[in-house]
């Protein structure tokens, strides 16, 4: 008895890193299976030289393949070097230290993934040479002169609900073509593990239709929205309490944290974050209740309640989970022990 095994990893493309996969077939049974680790050619990844480019893939998360189905899986891998550490692509590595160190906290991230479908150079849904009708209508909208790629979105949706991951949502964007999904409330690592995945499927799925996803923060230039994965987060006392909602965003706006945070969350944030299209400027950082041209939104029900979450608004489309899921944690977790709302 044999079973697929679909490995999955982070490349090393810059400024927006790619993911990759390939097969391997293991006996036995999938369910319980003992993963081993692998190696591919990191001088065709952009993470290794020709001269010495073999690299080591940990597996790290797995669920069951939606796409092949049967027994087999999907399985999430990290990227070592050939001595066990993490190599410098390894982004993963970083944030696991941090998502220890703060876990008595229990912080958790709901991601809400927007992406745009292309069909060929076109965003999907736009006529050859020229544009749609401007927004307005797109947003959650339905019928076929504004909706374009349902099917694809709800055959990929199945698959995330097949593969057993933490997916709560989806709805169509203010742009033609344009959706999102969310993932979570989860665990920091489990969040960026499984966003990881539901991106893999969300091309896999793709293809099968022959069009493409795409990440872009700015896939139209001009009047229309950007796409962004706006990144929801909170702590046990954020839960519990609203001073610690506020000591959360208060750190978020501290010192240089504001341009730390968004030098790290994504590839041409300045192109998005440019303070129209419910964008706060990439350089001035702000919170505030319900207001969706901050920096950081406190949601009115969780003013209203005195607990809850809050919203980073910043976060590009094609950032990676593993990153912002660790500065958010760092920043937030460290101001509420220093002020002892823990």
């Amino acid at each position: 008895m044999t079973f697929k095994a679909e490995y999955i990893w982070i490349d090393g493309t810059a400024p927006t890193a790619k993911l990759r996969s390939k097969t391997k077939i293991l006996a036995g049974d999938a369910q319980g299976a003992q993963l081993p680790l692998w190696g591919f050619d990191g001088s065709s990844t952009n993470q290794a030289e020709g001269h010495f480019s073999d690299l080591v893939l940990k597996p790290v998360f797995s669920c069951p393949d939606p796409i092949r189905g049967g027994g087999d899986i999907l399985v999430m891998c990290e990227v070592l070097n050939t001595d066990m550490t993490p190599h410098r692509s390894n982004t993963r590595a970083a944030l696991a230290e941090v998502a220890e160190k703060f876990a008595a906290q229990e912080p958790i991230f709901g991601i809400e993934q927007e992406y745009t479908f292309f069909d060929g150079m076109r965003p999907l849904g736009f006529p050859e040479g020229g544009f749609p009708a401007p927004q307005g209508g797109y947003y959650c909208g339905v019928g076929a002169d504004e909706i374009f790629g349902r099917d694809v979105v709800e055959a990929h949706l199945d698959n995330c609900l097949k593969a057993g991951l933490g997916i709560s949502g989806i709805n169509a964007e203010v742009m033609p073509g344009q959706w999102e999904f969310q993932v979570g409330p989860l665990s920091p690592l489990e969040v960026s593990d499984q966003l990881w995945v539901a991106r893999w499927l969300l091309y896999r799925t793709a293809e099968d239709f022959n069009v493409s996803a795409t990440l872009d923060p700015k896939p139209v230039k001009g009047d229309w929205n950007g796409a962004g994965a706006h990144t929801n987060f909170s702590t046990k006392a954020m839960r519990e309490g609203y001073d610690a909602i506020i000591t959360a965003c208060e750190s978020l706006g501290e010192g240089s944290k504001p341009l730390d945070h968004v030098k790290n969350y994504g590839a041409g944030i300045d192109d998005r974050l440019t303070g129209a299209h419910e964008t706060a400027p990439w350089d001035e950082y702000s919170y505030g209740v319900a207001d969706r041209g901050a920096s950081v939104r406190i949601p009115w029900q969780v003013e209203r309640d005195r607990k809850g979450y809050i919203e980073d608004r910043r976060p590009n489309a094609n950032v990676d989970p593993y990153v912002v899921t660790r500065l958010l944690t760092d920043t937030c977790c460290a101001a509420l022990e220093k002020a002892g709302q823990v």
